[in-house]
């Protein structure tokens, strides 16, 4: 028996974890599906395009929705490592703008404004050039100036200003509009996850357990209570009991699942399955939201990108300018400049969030470029209208679930992104940065009409992998979870990731979710506040 039970080693779990074993009188279990993080590409800024690619994600198909006409084989990933996608993702620091907490707020969050928020983002930051109302110097988390950015990418940003983006020093500063180059999860050269800042000094601690390849198959109900888990581990399905609480941080598709397993979530579909209804909770897997993008990738008419790294050569000097300075480009995360901008849909703020990667095919999906030698400028649509449902497909825990993220239904995303699009290529065709270029690979058709960039957006849109909301904070009937996070109808049982947002923020998701977990674990040790 333990006091606490955290279900989910990601990038909020590490931090609820952490923070729960302060408190030197409390008993804290977490329980990770995946591995410890010891692979040495996590901790190497340009590991990136192998992390978020290999064994460290699982990977979740998705059905596509009527019409879809999209890249072939769909299908999401999530983090399976201590860390989560902190350990994984591209290490680009961004929070989304006031107003969308605020928005949080305005539709039924009470407490989760920006200023209510703003706090525990400023808990988590350990900022190396700002230290303001926005910043923070103290926190666990490294948030630094990239060590080394591509001349490509400085030449990017010129091109963005030439077509009439002012440059913005600090994308988390309030204002968003503008140009100019992403900070990133880092200290001293290194990625600086959740599993490094909060649970690394943690583990000292003899009140706090780690247990990795821990499968949870069910929370276990009695009489209306979260009492412990189930989880299997090596083949041995064993249970864990908690006498205070059982907490969610599995993520917007594990955490609903989850729930429904166990006997919470809408009455009729847990009976199709032959689960037993403990709470009937409509709203379980509902508003699942996920942002989308395009990439346009170009090729360049000299071996001037990150691509020449892949030549043997040039791989081993950077290694070594590494290994001795800890900077150079295995420093960088290769995300380096960033942009965003306003439709004509915005409806008053930023609305097109723009990557710059100074290199093709660095994510997965993303064709690199016959002659080797390329560039990439990832579109994003900040705040999608479409949204869509995570579901069971069965009893057994071992199946995956039903993910239907219904990309680009709502008509208004598909402009909205076909205008984002189109000024994308309206940037690179600037002299700065169109001098470089010997041809544009995609798209590789003609898009001259509105509906021209309309198919093409269609056809070439792929998710962000920023999946929230399918637990929904909120007072109305269809949120699952209250102001603090309690699964509603169900005492000693919370979540605390990405899936209780109301809505998407307006850019990458993880510095939101390192959020949620401080003020997740706020509320608990300060329960009923």
């Amino acid at each position: 028996m333990v006091n606490y039970i955290v279900v989910g080693g990601g990038s909020a779990g590490c931090v609820v974890a952490a923070r729960l074993s302060e408190n030197p009188d409390a008993s804290v279990v977490l329980l990770e599906e995946g591995p410890s993080d010891w692979n040495p590409y996590i901790h190497l800024p340009v590991g990136f395009y192998k992390t978020s690619q290999g064994a460290l994600v699982e990977h979740y198909p998705w059905q596509p929705p009527p019409g879809y006409i999209g890249p072939a084989n769909p299908g999401m990933v999530q983090a399976r490592v201590l860390g989560g996608g902190a350990t994984v993702n591209a290490m680009v620091y961004l929070r989304g703008q006031p107003a969308d907490y605020d928005q949080w707020s305005h539709s039924g969050a009470t407490g989760w404004s920006y200023q209510d928020v703003l706090p525990f983002f400023l808990k988590h930051e350990a900022n190396d050039r700002f230290n303001n109302v926005s910043h923070s110097v103290a926190g666990p988390v490294g948030v630094s100036d990239q060590r080394h950015t591509h001349p490509l990418a400085r030449l990017w940003v010129q091109a963005c200003q030439e077509a009439g983006l002012a440059f913005n020093p600090d994308f988390n500063s309030g204002t968003q509009d503008g140009c100019g180059f992403y900070q990133i999860n880092a200290r001293k050269g290194r990625r600086s996850s959740t599993a490094v800042a909060y649970l690394k000094p943690a583990r000292a601690r003899t009140n706090l357990e780690v247990i990795t390849h821990a499968r949870v198959l069910q929370i276990i109900l009695s009489n209306g209570r979260a009492m412990g888990v189930k989880y299997e581990r090596r083949g041995k399905v064993q249970h864990l009991m908690a006498d205070r609480e059982v907490i969610l941080c599995a993520g917007a598709i594990n955490s609903p699942k989850l729930l429904m397993l166990s006997g919470i979530g809408a009455s009729e579909a847990l009976a199709e399955h032959g689960i037993e209804v403990h709470c009937d909770l409509p709203g379980v897997g509902q508003n699942l939201q996920d942002h989308v993008e395009v990439s346009l990738v170009s090729e360049l008419n000299t071996p001037l990108s990150y691509d020449k790294y892949k030549k043997l050569h040039h791989k081993l000097y950077a290694g070594l300018q590494y290994l001795l300075f800890r900077n150079g480009p295995a420093s960088s995360n290769i995300v380096e400049g960033g942009a965003f901008w306003r439709t004509s849909l915005a409806e008053g703020r930023a609305d097109a969030q723009y990557c710059f990667m100074a290199g093709a095919g660095v994510e997965a999906g993303v064709d690199s470029v016959p002659g080797g030698n390329g560039c990439t400028l990832n579109v994003c649509q900040t705040r999608p209208r479409s949204v869509g449902s995570v579901a069971l497909r069965s009893a057994d825990p071992g199946i995956k679930p039903l993910i239907r993220p219904n990309y680009l239904q709502d008509p208004y995303d598909v402009d909205c992104m076909a205008e984002a699009v189109e000024y994308g290529r309206h940037i690179m065709a600037q002299s700065a940065i169109a001098r470089h270029i010997r041809r544009e690979f995609v798209p590789a058709q003609a898009l001259r009409s509105r509906d021209d960039y309309r198919t093409f957006v269609r056809q070439a849109a792929h998710g962000a992998l920023h999946p929230v909301g399918t637990c929904r904070m909120g007072e109305d009937d269809s949120a699952v979870v209250d102001q603090q996070l309690r699964v509603r109808g169900i005492d000693g049982l919370r979540v605390i990731d990405n899936s209780i947002a109301p809505n998407l923020c307006s850019s990458n998701t993880n510095a939101m979710a390192i959020m949620i977990g401080e003020k997740g674990a706020y509320h608990v040790l300060h329960a009923g506040a």
